[in-house]
Parts: structure tokens; C-alpha cells; sequence
């Protein structure tokens, strides 16, 4: 058997930055996965750089508003029947994170992680040679009546954004904001250094390419289980082969929780799943950020490929099938803003992997000398993609893992 220096379970954005960078620094690296990235939640994101989401979503505040969410009532929280053996146990140990000394401390630790987003995203794409990726004009946040504008804007104002800023619309962001709906705006604001991923799908492209022309490798199978020998992780893959490496990384995403768990690992992860529908064709103008209309709980970006609306957190079981009535929602909100999303539309559905502090796992495993994980990044795998490849790069060269996203956390 050929032992490999490094076996990399999972492509999408985090796993290529980790492969990326591990190819760079020691060579010999394999990334196995089943499906091309450009299918996963990697892809099918906002293509939001969401460097203001400093306080992680298990909170009192999140718990307390979430009535005011749910799909039933047009917002875009979704428990589903069928998952109820998901959620209600994920929903007892959110509230359990979310106990102000935990929520303090999960927020100190994703606050030193957001620092360092966007300067590893810049050296991202300085080194794949293609900067024009990300842009780092802001985005938008705009309500449609007075009480939610004047509720909003206090509740930003109370929010702790970190490193990012934002100012109430001027009357030339109003205006160009405005122009793109004949419904009127009551209010909004724009974050002024927050970022956008040009195109997802070109974005992943870029990396694999690159990855690949370093000399690393991409095999396509699925791995179905971790195994243990001599106190090593070794993957088996459904072509029927394990496959050894000095260093194994799962960074599967929602995939994780199968592979950790066979070991003995706590995984109390459940599928998050989000929707989208995306138009090739449209009118959205040229360099305008993201908008999130905010009464909606819709985020819309304009992509090179197209123009594309997303939402829902509907926490399930990661095999439910598609709620359709979801993407019907994501039209009729794009429908009665009246946005410029013509033509065919595409509609989309993935899962966002997600633990119950909505922190990521990022660790060096204690059942396995060998085995490194990285999963569990809920909304900010987009985010925190760059950022995780460069710690875990380190991780494995010098053995020691961040404390403050252990998995050992759920034990």
C-alpha cells in the first residue's frame, strides 16, 4: 500500500484551500471526492464574505426571535416534521450554547477567525493569480417599512460587527439601491469593507486548476468509513480501496458526522439546508454588491454567471427530499420586488454543515495519531475557507490544533 503524505476528505471551499496549501508546502497530496465542488454548498452559497458575522448564531437573542422566522409565518426558519429526530436534539444542545459564558467564549474564538478572513482570502487570489475574484465593496441591507427599518438599524447598531463598518445609505446608495426594485425602500445600510466571491463557480475552478497543476490529485470516490490501524486513520473509499496517508484530513462537511462518529468522535452536526434560484440572464448592474433585503430574509448577489436569490435555514435530515415550496417563495419575493431575474431560472439546494454553537470543528483527533478535521462551518464556509487551509496547513506541520474548536467540545 502507498502511504501518501496527505489524504483530504471533502473538495469543497474548504477542503481545496487546505489541499491548495498542503500541495504548496509538502507535496504528495490527495483530495478525494465524489462530486466535481461545483455542486455542493461551496457553489451554491450568496457569495457573501461575511466578516460582520462576529457573534455566532446560537444565542439567546436567535432563540428568543426565532417564532418571528418560521417558514409558516414567511421567514425563512424551517423545522420540518419529518426531521424532527434532527432538529429537537440539535435544538436542546443550541440551547445549551448558546448560555451567555459559552456564547461569550464561542465568540471571542470566531472573532480571532474573522480577522483574518479577508487578508487569507487576498492571499488566495494573489496566489492563483486571478485577484479580480473577490471584491471588497460592502454589500447592502435594506428594509421596506418604517418599523422594521427603525428596528434594523437599532439592532445593527447593537450588533458587534468586528472588523467590519457600515453607515446609513447616503442619497446616492439610496438611489442606486432603490433603482433596482419599483417596491420603495423605508431604510438600509452598507457595510463598507465586507466582500463578494465574483463568481463561485469559477472561484472553485481556479482552485482545483491550480491545485492540480501543482501536482496534486483528485480522485473521485466517496469515502465510507475511517478505520484504525496501529493507531492511524486509514480511509476506505466505495471503489473498495483504503488508502493511507501520514495525515488525514476530513473536511466533508455534513459528510463528516458518518466518517467521525465510526471512530468515536461526538458529532452532533445536522444538515442545514439553504435553497437558491439563479437566472443567466438579467438586468443587475455592474459592480453592485450583494443587497439582503432584510424583511425577506433574502440575500441577492449578482454573479459573471448570473443573478442569483437565496435563503431558508430548514434544519432536516440531509437526505429529505427538496422542500419546493421554498424555491416558489424565493420567486414570489423576487417576483413582487419586481428584480431585473429573467429567462430560464435555475433552482439549487444544499447543505450547510452545522454544529450546535455554530462554530467550526477545526482539531487534531485524540482516537487517531494521524487523523486532522475541519467541518462544521455553517454559514461561513465561504468566509472562513482560506483562513481554515492556512491553520490547518500549520496544524499539521506542527501537530497542535486550536483549542477553541476541538471537537472533544461535545463529548
Amino acid at each position: 500500500m502507498h502511504l501518501s503524505k496527505v489524504i483530504i476528505v471533502g473538495g469543497g471551499i474548504v477542503g481545496l484551500s487546505i489541499a491548495l496549501e498542503l500541495q504548496k508546502r509538502r507535496g504528495d497530496v490527495i483530495l478525494l471526492d465524489p462530486e466535481s465542488p461545483r455542486k455542493g454548498a461551496s457553489y451554491g452559497n450568496a457569495g457573501h464574505i461575511a466578516i460582520e458575522q462576529v457573534e455566532p448564531l446560537a444565542s439567546w437573542d436567535l432563540i428568543r426571535s426565532a417564532w418571528r422566522r418560521w417558514f409558516a409565518r414567511g421567514g425563512a426558519l424551517s423545522f420540518p416534521p419529518s426531521g424532527v429526530s434532527a432538529w429537537l436534539p440539535f435544538g436542546l444542545r443550541l440551547m445549551a450554547a448558546a448560555e451567555p459564558a459559552r456564547f461569550a467564549h464561542g465568540k471571542t474564538a470566531l472573532s480571532g477567525l474573522m480577522r483574518e478572513a479577508m487578508p487569507a482570502w487576498r492571499r488566495l487570489v494573489q496566489s492563483l493569480g486571478v485577484p479580480d475574484l473577490i471584491r471588497e465593496d460592502g454589500h447592502y441591507v435594506v428594509w421596506e417599512n418604517e418599523a422594521s427599518a427603525k428596528a434594523g438599524l437599532a439592532a445593527w447598531r447593537e450588533t458587534d460587527t468586528g472588523s467590519a463598518r457600515f453607515h446609513v445609505l447616503t442619497p446616492d446608495e439610496r438611489a442606486a439601491v432603490s433603482a433596482l426594485t419599483p417596491r420603495p425602500l423605508s431604510g438600509g445600510i452598507r457595510f463598507e469593507n465586507t466582500g463578494q466571491v465574483a463568481d463561485n463557480a469559477r472561484l472553485l475552478a481556479q482552485m482545483e486548476a491550480a491545485y492540480l497543476a501543482a501536482g496534486g490529485q483528485v480522485v473521485r470516490q466517496k469515502a465510507v468509513r475511517l478505520c484504525l490501524r496501529d493507531g492511524h486513520a486509514q480511509v476506505e473509499c466505495d471503489d473498495g480501496l483504503m488508502r493511507a496517508a501520514e495525515a488525514v484530513i476530513v473536511c466533508a462537511g455534513a459528510r463528516s458526522k458518518p466518517l467521525m462518529q465510526g471512530i468515536g468522535h461526538a458529532v452532533p452536526l445536522i444538515a442545514e439546508r439553504g435553497y437558491h434560484i439563479q437566472s443567466a440572464r438579467h438586468g443587475w448592474p455592474a459592480g453592485m454588491p450583494p443587497v439582503v433585503f432584510e424583511d425577506r430574509s433574502m440575500i441577492v448577489t449578482g454573479f459573471e454567471g448570473g443573478l442569483r436569490a437565496a435563503s431558508f435555514v430548514e434544519l432536516n435530515q440531509p437526505d429529505a427530499p427538496p422542500d419546493a415550496r421554498k424555491w416558489q417563495r424565493l420567486r414570489q419575493h423576487v417576483s413582487e420586488l419586481g428584480l431585473p431575474m429573467d429567462g430560464e431560472v435555475a433552482q439549487w439546494m444544499g447543505i450547510r454543515p452545522t454544529l450546535p454553537d455554530y462554530l467550526p470543528a477545526i482539531g487534531r483527533s485524540d482516537k487517531a495519531q494521524n487523523l486532522y478535521y475541519a467541518f462544521g462551518h455553517q454559514h461561513l464556509g465561504l468566509t472562513l475557507g482560506p483562513v481554515t487551509g492556512e491553520i490547518v496547513a500549520d496544524m499539521v506541520e506542527s501537530g497542535v490544533g486550536p483549542q477553541a474548536f476541538d471537537i472533544k467540545r461535545f463529548a
